[in-house]
């Protein structure tokens, strides 16, 4: 009698835990994302329904493919290729529209006062989304930290991109340069003119700076971390695009087991480089950004391990190398397009250096080609938008946003918005930053290539100078014009940038 009643208690709790697990799927999958869309519908937002599990996904990958698939004409209307999903639902719904990432709510945000208030957040109402930990694997540095833990990590890398700092790293700057320079020159000679992708040659520019800079070594030293960061990136965003479940990363699939292959390598060639630091240079560690972490690790209040240091590395590594070489890339691009401005811009080059390496004095009188920048930084963001997470209702202008809502920040549709930037908005104007950048937009501020508020792009005076400088030098020594097989193609995975390279046709100057 006894052995049947447990046996009826075991089947009554099992019934009970499958009832309960049916019960959390379903809300899971059903009632939480109807609940949420009810309450935003409520509010007069508009946008597409929920469909089950999938969301959005599978209209917002066709989209990019299909866009993906053919370039566009010479032209900066770049918006319909490089976020077609997010550029229809706007131009369906409206600045304020309802879209799905699988299961979450997404609601996008075109409206800039509301984009500055997400990004300008001093609350951590709105935080970064609960990450891919598949994702992870690209960095856990200060860029993934919230709260008290990236306040704390922020402040012990700040000085460490202090104007000083920087200003004081020109040297090294210009050495790349003239590395630059001298590879072009003998890839240009004898003829006097090449075909050549630029895209490539900034990008070892790029990581030559930041090898130089933040590590001390030169490029060669870091080239296997750089192109091991190449191959995670492509399978970090194929991870991002797809619908993650618990304990997904677990599963020794052949692209998992790479992704962690690729990740003990990357943190085995850190970790070595930051044991020789450690062991062989013994002065001057403040000097670069290795050692500025390496003395955080010191202090014993800073509560720094090998591990964090590895994770801000991996960091710098990707996004300092993306954002510059892709600006480098696109404003040389834009100045081909619009040979009237690179003319204006070498002008204003030789009037203030000649031929000489430009100095920092030289660079802050550089009017036309900081105006250049900014430009091609509105129309060709490093980033073309921004995601935050809420934890809990939260007040965003008028609107009241559920706990679990992804706010999805278009900067690039903001960059282009005629209500902020005039008719004109999709045409190349450098005059518009003539008075700064405070006043380039009729809105205060519409203008985000290096995001808002207190967290801002630590690297974003970094990203200037070297992009300043390396124009400058080009210009002193080169002309160019786009190659007959460039194709205007700008896509998107981390970056912004071209799809099939930058082939432009150089001309040396003769002096």
């Amino acid at each position: 009698m006894e052995l049947n009643m447990n046996s009826q208690f075991l089947v009554i709790l099992s019934v009970f835990v499958v009832l309960l697990i049916l019960f959390r799927v379903l809300y899971t999958i059903w009632w939480r994302p109807k609940i949420l869309e009810n309450k935003l519908r409520n509010q007069g937002i508009r946008g597409n329904p929920y469909k089950l599990l999938q969301g959005d996904n599978g209209e917002f990958k066709r989209m990019m493919i299909e866009a993906c698939s053919r370039p566009i004409p010479l032209t900066h209307r770049i918006a319909p290729r490089v976020t077609p999903f997010i550029h229809h639902m706007v131009q369906t719904y409206g600045k304020q529209s309802l879209s799905w990432f699988g299961t979450i709510p997404r609601l996008i945000i075109a409206d800039s006062e509301l984009l500055k208030l997400v990004l300008a957040d001093k609350n951590n109402h709105f935080r970064k989304p609960p990450m891919n930990p598949l994702m992870e694997l690209l960095s856990k540095g200060v860029f993934s930290l919230e709260g008290q833990k990236w306040a704390k990590r922020r402040r012990l890398i700040s000085p460490a991109f202090h104007h000083q700092k920087i200003q004081g790293m020109l040297p090294a700057f210009s050495a790349c340069c003239c590395d630059l320079l001298d590879r072009l020159v003998k890839l240009v000679s004898p003829s006097g003119s090449c075909e050549i992708d630029m895209a490539c040659e900034f990008r070892a520019f790029s990581l030559d700076v930041i090898a130089r800079t933040a590590f001390g070594s030169n490029y060669k030293e870091g080239e296997k971390i750089f192109a091991l960061q190449k191959e995670q990136i492509v399978l970090a965003m194929e991870a991002y695009h797809d619908i993650y479940f618990p304990g997904l990363r677990f599963i020794p699939t052949k692209k998992n087991r790479r992704r962690y292959e690729l990740d003990n390598q990357i943190k085995a060639i850190l970790r070595d480089m930051i044991q020789k630091r450690e062991e062989n240079d013994t002065s001057n560690k403040d000097l670069d950004l290795l050692g500025l972490l390496l003395q955080c690790k010191a202090d014993g209040n800073s509560e720094m391990t090998i591990e964090d240091i590895i994770e801000e590395c991996k960091l710098f590594y990707f996004g300092a190398q993306e954002s510059t070489s892709n600006l480098l890339t696109w404003t040389s691009i834009v100045l081909s397009m619009h040979p009237d401005w690179q003319e204006k811009a070498r002008d204003e080059v030789l009037h203030v250096c000649g031929t000489r390496i430009p100095e920092l004095p030289d660079l802050n009188r550089l009017k036309i080609v900081t105006m250049i920048l900014h430009e091609v930084l509105r129309l060709y963001p490093p980033v073309v938008f921004f995601a935050r997470h809420t934890t809990h209702m939260t007040e965003l202008g008028n609107l009241l946003v559920p706990a679990g809502v992804e706010v999805y920040l278009p900067v690039l549709l903001m960059h282009y918005d005629k209500e902020h930037w005039g008719e004109d908005a999709e045409e190349f104007n450098p005059e518009r930053f003539a008075e700064g950048v405070s006043n380039a937009s009729k809105a205060q501020r519409a203008y985000f290539p290096f995001g808002w508020g207190a967290k801002i792009c630590l690297g974003k005076s970094f990203a200037m100078l070297e992009a300043k400088l390396a124009i400058a030098m080009l210009l002193q020594r080169f002309s160019f014009e786009l190659s007959p097989s460039y194709t205007h193609a700008p896509n998107t995975t981390t970056n912004l940038q071209p799809q099939h390279g930058a082939t432009l046709i150089l001309h040396q100057i003769i002096s």
